[in-house]
């Protein structure tokens, strides 16, 4: 398998597993109906831990434009893949999310509620505040990426488990910093769900707040750029 298929196929994995566990959470009529933000963050936490797992022997397992370009940054990749692996993770995130509307049709259908349908796809802040939301998912991305630097090259080797400290790591922003803009941390996280929001035939649902598209977008990058040059100072 390819880079380019690695990073599709593990982030298409980590959405099928993290967009799933909101929609079985938020959606009407599921088996896992109100189970709440825990569960939530656990379900992301796992699909981090999955996606991971399946793309690192072929790809690095970045399965986030925030990680490509810190990687890029500290030289631990080319430049010129950077547009590959970005668009293998937006497209990964686009597949993932349409399994997940396969899955839960059905719910969609007996929710009425437009942001509840949306907040499947994509994050919306709570308190919707441009420079606050922006500067969350700064704080965030620089949580996440800070740590994979230096995850990313243990002295010790955990085998099967190598994508298990990134997974606890995800789990620890999404119940410590999660709260206020629903952590993105990841632009085709955000941006590959909400493009197929906007595609797909969903009874009554709302605009795809484009409006906010840019923030998961601006602070994801600008948190991992930051987080690189730290690691480089170190």
């Amino acid at each position: 398998m390819t880079p380019f298929l690695g990073e599709l196929a593990g982030t298409a994995l980590l959405i099928v597993l993290g967009d799933g566990v909101v929609a079985n959470v938020i959606l009407n009529k599921t088996k896992g109906k109100g189970s709440g933000w825990i569960v939530i963050a656990f379900g992301w936490a796992m699909a981090v831990y999955v996606g991971v797992f399946v793309a690192a022997p072929f790809s690095k397992a970045h399965l986030n434009p925030a990680v490509t370009l810190a990687f890029a940054f500290i030289g631990k990749l080319q430049w010129n893949m950077v547009p590959l692996y970005i668009t293998a993770q937006i497209l990964g995130a686009m597949v993932g999310s349409f399994f997940v509307w396969v899955s839960y049709r059905l719910h969609f259908n007996a929710t009425e509620d437009a942001n509840t349908k949306l907040g499947v796809f994509c994050t919306i802040p709570e308190i919707r505040h441009s420079i606050s939301n922006l500067l969350t998912e700064i704080i965030g991305t620089f949580v996440l990426i800070f740590g994979v630097l230096f995850i990313a090259a243990p002295a010790n080797s955990l085998g099967a488990l190598d994508a298990l400290p990134v997974a606890l790591l995800v789990l620890g922003i999404g119940l410590s910093l999660g709260g206020p803009t629903g952590y993105a941390i990841n632009p085709a996280r955000d941006l590959g769900p909400r493009i197929m929001h906007f595609l797909l035939p969903i009874p009554g649902k709302r605009d795809s707040d484009w409006a906010y598209a840019w923030v998961p977008i601006v602070g994801p990058s600008i948190g991992a750029l930051l987080a690189a040059v730290l690691f480089k100072m170190l």
